[in-house]
């Protein structure tokens, strides 16, 4: 290690830079000592990757059947779960969307609750616990008995994309979080490309032990997750301040490190005691409740997509149950190129708002060519674009509300009410597309359209709300995001 302390930067938004950094501005920067880390440049890279390769890698796969798992609904009806449930009318819908009633409901004290048990031990639990109903939906005899183990399944699955957003959050500061963000749902992203694919081919097991196709989609799938819970136990890593014997991949000195340019970063690397005052005051600010709109109106369209994509593919565009299957891929694995590139572009000029605005132009000219063009080409090809924008929006609107906040219980009521309106996403994203509409489905394209463009309403009403205050903030009438925990005099939205 190098023998010379390291001064640190914070800049007038509270970014942290090693002094070496050729985007430092003297002029707006005032130094700061982090401690006798003694850590040089190269050195620091290398914890950072190495926190990646541990955190974001295993938080990713762990996402990525979480996906896999309550989005798999789709793949399954075209196997012949529709016809084998008698799902006829709204049941397909009612089963998709009484999942986010229990998802919704559970998913409040979860960050408070990974805080006290740690992240190992919460998340492998609700992993396996959710792997093995999954594995009891391959067995259900009716179309109700596979609606309450989707219940169930939202009550396990409630916990874990709050507390995934919250733990990250924690181990970054603000223009790191971006890529990471983006890493984690892009994993996901590229289970959905391939799910379909995977789906395909369980189903040629159909007649193994007894058993029709789609349920080995279930099986197998929930096998997966119950093995990855086990081994996530192992893997996942504690919360940066965490006293608790989980850090044989980072020293004492190196944790310090990373609370302290966490803290010069934001200000907030330190945790008050859980007061249910604190974590609940968080509301009365006007600002989160937006943050969580802009989700709302992210997630309506990509569990849209995720739910009835294969069954637009077959019922509008006329291909066959595993073309359809297939076809879902590309759409999933060009967004992962685009959500990834747009978030480069966020942490690297530190723009936010115009990412999501971005992500949704995409979505409103995708959506007219996918529901109104002639050939199915030019209908696939929208499909493209519509799938990139939504599910790009995903990771730009969590660091979006990520960068915008300070405070832990701030940041886990954020992240629970955030995640929370992303659930009723689900409920919306489960019905536009509605049965009687078929082959057309316009009501939902037109629903989707709305979405999209209150999403660029509402990020220019933040836009001019952030300058406006940041302008009060340079001029020294107020401190921004100021409470009763530590407060940093120098922090500033981000647009």
């Amino acid at each position: 290690m190098a023998a010379t302390d390291e001064k640190v930067h914070v800049d007038h938004v509270g970014v942290v830079a090693s002094s070496d950094d050729a985007e430092a501005r003297s002029d707006k920067n005032t130094s700061v000592a982090v401690g006798d880390f003694g850590f040089s440049p190269d050195e620091q890279r290398k914890i950072i990757r190495r926190i990646d390769r541990r955190l974001v890698v295993t938080v990713g796969a762990m996402y990525c059947v979480s996906l896999m798992d309550r989005t798999n609904l789709g793949a399954a009806n075209i196997a012949g779960m529709g016809k084998e449930l008698k799902l006829i009318g709204n049941r397909y819908s009612v089963i998709t969307l009484v999942f986010f009633v229990t998802y919704i409901c559970f998913q409040p004290p979860s960050t408070v609750i990974i805080r006290r048990i740690g992240p190992r031990f919460h998340l492998s639990v609700i992993t396996v616990l959710w792997g093995s109903v999954m594995i009891g939906m391959g067995f259900v005899k009716s179309w109700d008995q596979m609606a309450a183990l989707r219940v169930i399944l939202g009550i396990m699955e409630a916990g874990f994309f709050p507390s995934c957003v919250y733990l990250l959050s924690t181990w970054y500061t603000r223009y790191e979080v971006g890529k990471r963000y983006s890493m984690f749902y892009l994993v996901g992203c590229l289970a959905s490309a391939f799910s379909g694919i995977l789906a395909y081919g369980l189903m040629q097991m159909n007649g193994l032990a007894d058993l029709t196709g789609w349920r080995w989609i279930f099986i197998i799938e929930g096998v997966l997750t119950c093995l990855l819970g086990v081994a996530g136990y192992w893997l996942l890593v504690d919360f940066p301040d965490s006293k608790r014997k989980s850090w044989s991949f980072l020293g004492e000195r190196e944790r310090a490190w990373v609370c302290a340019r966490v803290e010069a970063d934001r200000g907030d690397a330190k945790v008050l005691p859980f007061n249910l005052k604190r974590f609940l005051s968080a509301g009365s600010d006007w600002k989160i409740w937006v943050y969580a709109l802009i989700f709302f109106n992210s997630t309506t369209i990509t569990y849209a997509l995720a739910y009835f994509l294969p069954i637009i593919l077959t019922q509008r565009m006329g291909f066959d149950v595993g073309a359809a299957q297939c076809l879902v891929a590309p759409p999933y694995a060009f967004a992962g190129f685009v959500m990834f590139g747009l978030a480069w572009y966020s942490d690297k000029y530190r723009h936010r708002g115009a990412v999501i605005v971005i992500n949704m132009l995409l979505c409103i000219i995708g959506l007219p060519i996918m529901g109104f063009a002639e050939s199915a080409a030019a209908r696939y090809f929208g499909v493209f674009l519509v799938t990139a924008g939504a599910n790009s929006n995903i990771p730009a609107a969590m660091s979006y509300q990520a960068n915008n906040i300070r405070g832990q219980w701030k940041r886990a009521f954020c992240s629970a009410t955030l995640v929370g309106f992303g659930g009723i996403g689900g409920i919306a994203g489960s019905l536009v597309f509605r049965s009687q509409d078929a082959p057309l489905y316009r009501p939902g394209l037109y629903a989707c359209l709305a979405c999209a463009s209150l999403n660029i309403i509402l990020v220019a009403i933040l836009t001019l709300n952030f300058k406006r205050l940041n302008a009060q903030a340079d001029r020294g009438e107020r401190e921004l995001e100021d409470s009763d925990e530590d407060y940093q005099p120098g922090f500033r939205y981000t647009c």
